[in-house]
């Protein structure tokens, strides 16, 4: 695992290492073991090394025989051996052990299509000297991160976060994108290929970028389908996932340092803590995270599970005095970002790299088995939007509105939330489920919120758009494989991968995903829909087959969610923190917000008439952003 960067001058030629150096500095923490650059007429390449397979000469960059290809490399190629094999069969020598070779021998059999025969999570950035083109390319469901920034006639630069970018010092008049921050209030991240930055784009996933004399090019070499159908009985495809998931576990074993396993107790990471077990000749090392509110921690069926698999155990407890990591994080994501559950991700990789340098986790379960509430309720939600429009405007959402809502329990467990979100649903499009269920500010609103200055930047802009657009797309034909397409597409790559990323390689750990092995993705795609989602059974055939592996507790249990109590800290511990940053002046003076509706947010959370918790933390950490990377220009 390494984190990646370089830069292409037009025009100029580079004859100094500072500036791909400072770069490389900032990527320090997904790197720690080792620094490579490479500079040769206008390119300069460069990465930072978390050492995993072939620990001593493995050394980035690496060449092909000649050194008319150069490649740096963030992630891990899961079938190097198979590719290798291959391709010295075709007549390339190698001089490495590592499965970085295998990309510039692959690039050399196949060209630009390489990326096609890689399994695996990666950015990758290579040089062809000879044709003078660079090739950027991201992996398939977007594990690793990568970014650029391109003017025709001067520059690109690229790296595996923004701060490496802006460290190049190449950019000018760093400015925010006030349609990324749009998004981003609605989504809780901002959608690719935005950034928050004005002229900073994210590589989606799937995707690769092709440089050539001051042009760039993009395209998709991969998009998933869910038909045909599989037609195999239910016997059949149990027995064939079991057989394919304990293969995507064996293959992220492959390590010559130390492995663990994210254990949350839920239904995903207890699985592949099983099939760990099952594979290893000694105790799994599981790592766990909760909290001092009972309400919201998942401890007691992670002690289960770990209990039942005789694991090497380890737990830390989150607590409020965390939040004093909120400028830390700002600083890992560079990009506005919002899902709270980041700071027990940070907590828990931490605790988790003093023991361990790979990590797998249960990442990817829900948006390919369909695991959430909401698949069903979208179902649901089609029998109340039957009823008359006037009936539901005006007599049930209003009624529901009245009612007392519970504010000290995870938003999964609040049924009253629920059913006061019904006028938000009602009025959002079922292709963009995500926000009728998880959005926190809606465009209503939003558009409430919004002073008119900022009203007018983004007039005829609807987050709900972004995922349409993906739902549109879809090669399926229902609303569940559509909505988990959209999801797979966006809330996936955009939040939950990020976080992971981030959170992980801040600490300098790998994490691994077999749930997002593309082969599994595409098989699991073509399920038919009721061995995913079988009445009110959420994840049916994977809970049938791995169910005896489980302990009673964590195969019985619902979805809970890895949410934190942000809302009843900001009622008390958090509450003149909230205050002191949304209502400064330094905020207001921004002229994005109304004063007096922030009031009124922090009034009614602190009030209980509503949570408000999950706005006011998003608002937090936006504010937060714009104080570090655009007040001081960093």
């Amino acid at each position: 695992m390494c984190g990646i960067c370089g830069y292409i001058s037009k025009n100029e030629k580079i004859r100094e290492q500072d500036t791909i150096r400072r770069m490389c500095g900032t990527l320090l923490h997904r790197g720690p073991d080792e620094e490579g650059v490479w500079v040769k007429d206008n390119v300069a390449l460069g990465m930072r090394r978390l050492k995993i397979i072939d620990l001593e000469s493995g050394s980035q960059p690496i060449f092909n025989e000649d050194r008319s290809v150069t490649v740096v490399f963030n992630g891990e190629i899961y079938n190097f051996p198979e590719l290798r094999a291959q391709l010295e069969k075709a007549g390339h020598r190698f001089y490495t052990q590592s499965d970085t070779e295998v990309i510039v021998h692959s690039y050399e059999e196949w060209g630009e299509q390489c990326v096609e025969h890689f399994n695996g999570m990666f950015a990758i950035a290579l040089w062809d000297d000879r044709n003078k083109i660079l090739l950027l390319a991201r992996d398939r469901l977007g594990k690793k991160p990568l970014y650029y920034y391109h003017q025709p006639e001067r520059i690109f630069v690229f790296g595996s976060e923004i701060k490496a970018i802006l460290a190049s010092a190449l950019l000018r008049n760093i400015q925010p994108d006030y349609v990324s921050i749009h998004h981003y209030l609605s989504l809780q991240y901002v959608p690719d290929p935005m950034s928050g930055f004005a002229g900073i784009k994210k590589l989606p996933p799937a995707s690769c970028l092709l440089w050539r004399d001051g042009e760039i090019k993009t395209w998709r070499y991969w998009e998933l389908s869910y038909i045909p159908k599989t037609t195999n009985s239910e016997e059949e495809l149990s027995e064939e996932i079991k057989l394919r998931l304990t293969e995507s576990v064996r293959k992220r074993l492959i390590s010559d340092v130390p492995l663990g396993v994210f254990l949350s107790g839920g239904i995903d990471s207890s699985i592949i803590t099983a099939l760990m077990a099952q594979l290893s000749d000694t105790p799994v090392k599981t790592f766990s995270i909760g909290f001092s509110e009972e309400e919201f921690s998942e401890l007691p069926h992670a002690r289960a599970v770990a209990n039942k698999y005789n694991t090497e155990h380890h737990e830390f407890i989150v607590r409020y005095k965390e939040t004093e990591l909120l400028p830390k994080l700002i600083q890992y994501f560079d990009e506005p970002f919002a899902d709270s559950s980041a700071l027990p991700t940070y907590r828990v990789s931490e605790m988790t790299r003093q023991y361990v340098t790979v990590a797998l986790n249960g990442d990817g379960g829900d948006e390919t088995f369909a695991g959430y509430q909401r698949y069903r309720l979208d179902r649901l939600i089609r029998y109340y939007l039957l009823l008359p429009k006037f009936l539901r405007r005006n007599f049930i959402e209003k009624l529901f509105e009245l009612l007392p809502e519970p504010t000290n329990i995870p938003i999964e467990k609040n049924w009253i939330a629920g059913l006061k979100r019904l006028k938000q649903v009602a009025s959002i499009s079922e292709k963009a489920s995500i926000l009728r269920w998880g959005s926190y500010f809606s465009d209503e609103m939003k558009r409430d919120l919004y002073t008119s200055d900022f009203l007018n930047l983004i007039t005829d802009i609807y987050t709900e758009d972004v995922l349409v657009e993906w739902f549109d797309r879809a090669k399926a034909n229902s609303l569940l494989d559509k909505t988990l397409f959209v999801d797979i597409n966006t809330y996936l790559p955009g939040d939950l991968l990020v976080k992971a990323d981030r959170m992980t390689m801040a600490n300098s750990l790998e994490g691994r995903s077999p749930f997002l092995d593309y082969e599994w993705v595409e098989f699991v795609a073509r399920l038919p829909e009721q061995f995913k989602l079988h009445g009110s059974v959420h994840k049916y055939l994977l809970k049938k087959t791995f169910g005896d592996l489980l302990p009673p507790m964590v195969r019985k249990r619902r979805k809970l969610g890895f949410g934190i109590p942000v809302g009843e800290w900001f009622r008390t511990s958090l509450k003149d923190m909230a205050f002191d940053i949304l209502l400064s002046p330094t905020c207001i003076n921004r002229g994005m917000f109304k004063k007096q509706k922030i009031e009124e947010i922090l009034q009614e959370h602190l009030k209980r008439k509503t949570d408000h918790g999950k706005r006011i933390w998003t608002l937090i950490m936006l504010e937060l952003w714009f104080q570090h990377y655009i007040d001081h220009k960093t």
